[in-house]
Formats: C-alpha cells, sequence, structure tokens
C-alpha cells in the first residue's frame, strides 16, 4: 500500500472526498467517487499524483479525480486541472500521450433481434474494414499535402474534400470535429513519419469498435433528443485517438518541457509534471502540435465511423441513411483547451486540461449542438471489454467540475498483470458462451483488456450520479466486439 493512505481524505457529501490544501498545495484535491473506488485509489498513486498537480502555478479551485481515476504520467488519468490564463501553466502530462483519445456513437433503426442472425458476419465484416491492432496500416494512403490538410482541418476535411460522412457528423461532434489553431510547422517529421501510415486505424490497447444495443434507458427525454427511442435498439461506439501521431507530439515536447520549467523557475514536485506558462512561446508551440495532434483523431474517429456504416450495408444490403446510421456524439478525452467558465461569481477563460476526462456541458450552453442544446451534451463511457456503457449527459450541477466527467471504468491492473491473470482463449469461449461475438488480433490482445483488469463501471456511474457531475440516459451492452 502506499502512504498515500494517510493522506487527510475528508468526505464532504455522498461521493465527494476532499483533501485539504497544505504544504507547496495552491489548492485543495477533490475527488468525485464511492468509497469502494476511493479504496482503489489508495492502491496506487493517484491521490500521490492528484496532490501534486495541486502545486502547480496558477490553479484553480481544485485538482480534481473523476471515478474512474488512475495513477498516470504525471497527472493521474481520470484528473481534471483549470489553469488561469496570466499565471497559469499547460502540461503534456495533463493531456496525456494519446492526445484526443476519444469516443464516437453511431445510433441505429435497427433492433437486436434484426441483426442477430447476421452479427457473426457484421463483426467480422467490421474487423476486415477497420485496420487494428499494434502497427495497423491506414488504408486511406494520405499523400504529404493531404495529411497536413487532415491534420490541421479535421473530420472537416474528410467531408469537404473527400465525401466521406456528411455535415450532421460534424455538428454532432466536440468542436465540430475540427479544432482551431493547428499549426503543422510545430509538429516534428518523427511524428509525421508515425502518424502517416496509421491515419484510419483503430490501434491496440483498450481501443475498440463495438456492436451494442440499448439495455436500459433512464431518462427518456434526453434519450429522444439523442435518437435513443427503444430498449433493444443497435448502437456502435468507436474509441481510439490520435495513435503514434499524438504519442510522438507528447513525447517531443516534455523534452520542451522539462527545460523550460528550469527556464521558468517552476518547481515541480514530480518532472513528469513538466509545464510552461500558458503565454510562453513553449506553451504556444505545444498547443500548435496538439491541436493537430486533436484534429488527427477527430479524423481518425470519422473515417472509422463511415467504414462501420459501410460494413452495415455490405453485410445488411441497405443504405446507411435508410438504416438510420447517425452520429449521436463524438467527444475528446485527453485534451487541454480554452473555455469559458464561471471562477469566484465571475465569467472568464481558463486553460480546462482533461486526462482521461470527457466534458459534459449542461443544456444551454452554446458549445451544446443545437440538436441537443435543450437537454446538454452526450457524454459517452465506454465500460471495459464484455462489460456495459454508458450515455450520460451533461448537468448543470457538474460547474463544479468545470463541466467534466469521467471517461470510462478505469484500470485496477497493468495490462502484464492482466495477461498473467486471464487466458484470452478462455474470454473468448465466455463471451461466444453469452452472445458476444469477438474479433482480436491475438488471444492476448483480450487478456491486456479483460473486464476483470478494470473497474466496475456500474460503481463509476453510481458515482457520477451521486456526485450530480452528469445524469444517466441509457445503458448499453455488448453484441459484437472489435479489439485492436
Amino acid at each position: 500500500m502506499d502512504p498515500q493512505q494517510n493522506f487527510k481524505l475528508k468526505q464532504v457529501s455522498e461521493a465527494v472526498w476532499e483533501m485539504p490544501k497544505e504544504g507547496n498545495m495552491n489548492v485543495p484535491v477533490r475527488v468525485f467517487a464511492t468509497a469502494p473506488l476511493i479504496e482503489k485509489m489508495k492502491r496506487d498513486r493517484t491521490l500521490r499524483q492528484a496532490r501534486n498537480v495541486a502545486s502547480l502555478p496558477g490553479i484553480l479551485e481544485a485538482a480534481m479525480v473523476m471515478p474512474d481515476g488512475h495513477e498516470g504520467y504525471g497527472f493521474p488519468i481520470g484528473g481534471v486541472a483549470v489553469f488561469d490564463i496570466e499565471t497559469g501553466v499547460v502540461s503534456p502530462g495533463g493531456v496525456g500521450y494519446d492526445i484526443n483519445c476519444g469516443v464516437r456513437l453511431l445510433r441505429t433503426d435497427l433492433t437486436e433481434k434484426e441483426i442477430r442472425p447476421k452479427l457473426k458476419e457484421l463483426t467480422h465484416k467490421l474487423y476486415d474494414n477497420i485496420p487494428s491492432g499494434v502497427g495497423s496500416k491506414s488504408k486511406l494512403r494520405l499523400n504529404d499535402q493531404e495529411f497536413e490538410q487532415a491534420v490541421t482541418r479535421g473530420a472537416r476535411y474528410f467531408v469537404e474534400e473527400k465525401g466521406i460522412g456528411v455535415e450532421e457528423d460534424l455538428e454532432h461532434c466536440e468542436e465540430n470535429g475540427q479544432k482551431d489553431g493547428a499549426i503543422y510547422s510545430k509538429v516534428s517529421q518523427m511524428a509525421i513519419k508515425r502518424g502517416k501510415p496509421q491515419f484510419g486505424t483503430l490501434g491496440s490497447g483498450n481501443h475498440f469498435a463495438e456492436i451494442q444495443k440499448v439495455d436500459k434507458i433512464y431518462n427518456e427525454e434526453a434519450a429522444k433528443a439523442f435518437g435513443i427511442t427503444e430498449e433493444g435498439q443497435v448502437t456502435v461506439m468507436l474509441h481510439t485517438g490520435s495513435r503514434g501521431f499524438g504519442h510522438q507530439v507528447c513525447e517531443d515536447n516534455i523534452r520542451v518541457m522539462l527545460e523550460a520549467a528550469k527556464k521558468y523557475g517552476i518547481d515541480l514536485p514530480d518532472p513528469e509534471l513538466c509545464c510552461a506558462p500558458i503565454k510562453s512561446p513553449e506553451a504556444q508551440d505545444y498547443f500548435g502540435a496538439m491541436n493537430c495532434a486533436i484534429n488527427f483523431a477527430f479524423g481518425n474517429r470519422h473515417c472509422i465511423g463511415q467504414w462501420v456504416r459501410d460494413s452495415f450495408e455490405q453485410v445488411l444490403g441497405r443504405e446507411w441513411e435508410a438504416m438510420g446510421m447517425r452520429t449521436v456524439y463524438d467527444v475528446c478525452h485527453n485534451i487541454a483547451k480554452f473555455e469559458e467558465h464561471e471562477v469566484n461569481g465571475v465569467n472568464r477563460k481558463v486553460c480546462v486540461h482533461r486526462k482521461g476526462a470527457t466534458r459534459a456541458f449542461w443544456a444551454g450552453r452554446k458549445e451544446v449542438p443545437a440538436a441537443y442544446r435543450k437537454v446538454g451534451q452526450p457524454v459517452l463511457i465506454p465500460g471495459s471489454m464484455s462489460t456495459a456503457s454508458y450515455v450520460l449527459v451533461g448537468s448543470e450541477t457538474g460547474r463544479v467540475t468545470f463541466g467534466s466527467s469521467c471517461h470510462g471504468a478505469g484500470r485496477v491492473m497493468s495490462r502484464h498483470q492482466a495477461m498473467r491473470e486471464f487466458n484470452g482463449v478462455q474470454l473468448e469461449k465466455e463471451m461466444l458462451d453469452v452472445g458476444i461475438q469477438v474479433r482480436a488480433p491475438t488471444p492476448r490482445s483480450l487478456a491486456e483488456e479483460a473486464g476483470g483488469a478494470y473497474k466496475d463501471i456500474d460503481e463509476v456511474i453510481k458515482s457520477v450520479k451521486q456526485s450530480g457531475i452528469s445524469n444517466v440516459v441509457c445503458r448499453l451492452v455488448p453484441l459484437g466486439v472489435i479489439k485492436g
């Protein structure tokens, strides 16, 4: 056990805990989780890392940890930190290596009963059409000029120039699928070399494409607004990010930020928290490159989303439009960006780091798509393999997290430990036995991502509900799983 168990963590409400400001901390730590999840956080460096984040210059209100929080690079995964524009910093560790790892959800007019006879074929067709796994290569074959356009214009480039997808896909996407401020000249040649062959690939690890069905609707008004109308309805969820491109952008800038922290006299409690003042040249260069990686991920999920539609067309023999295969939403997990929030009763522009955390804006915010503005932003929460996923909606009570929620179940063991404890062949058999089709490059891919390697998603969602950081809309369960 880590000595952080002795931290002064006080329960302030049903699922909210606080570690008071002390020592070098500039703000307290606030954790949104039930008691069982707090106990899991005590088993690794999650709380210690959150306390370190609380010591960074210009941080506002609190260093926050979502209920799926677990240790990461510098910042905990499931961490949210908001910084003053003038006195605050930006840290690559507060965004993560997989920049704009995120989720896209497609709804359909299909039901489980309709697709069940074709489920195996559908699952295999998705696996054939979506490049997956370590080192998977794109079928897009973008040239140098096209790649530059893709990472500066994001998903919009593919709609407007390549005829992939439709305008509505962009409207139902965070940032409308294109993050402004992308500066291609700030991206290294190594990042370009790694990223070009991987555009339009799922990747490995916890990335997936999943055919699901609506298991339970909890909020009919929000569900209807999102196009989710009945239990048994088929959806498809995609989870992937910026692949080797984003990883290299992060790696390149960590080296720069280590020197910048020394240059600007920032006292780091952990070198992994390396950072630079928001208005510094180093920070501005990072934003320019990071925004390219954000656009890479938006374009990546967008293209894969269209290949999902193509797969359904090929197997079911109907146009995707006739099957109602619309994008519900596409949301980021690992990102730092400027937003307006109320701080001490005053609306002001701040820099929000969400690492393994999802934006969860409430009804009325201008950033929420017009179709959803009366109910709030969809919040997409993937579960672990073979377990449920959830759709939530932003709530005004989520102002306490600057409009942030969890991003998944959260790991409780490393991939190496999971491979020691779980058998991929047995996992596949167990999934098939309960009617879940599955395709993966190797049994090892399944063992790494076994449900037992993650927290209980239902307990995570319980924490979200009890803390009020977002509201539950519906529960989705897997029918067919594609793992990278």
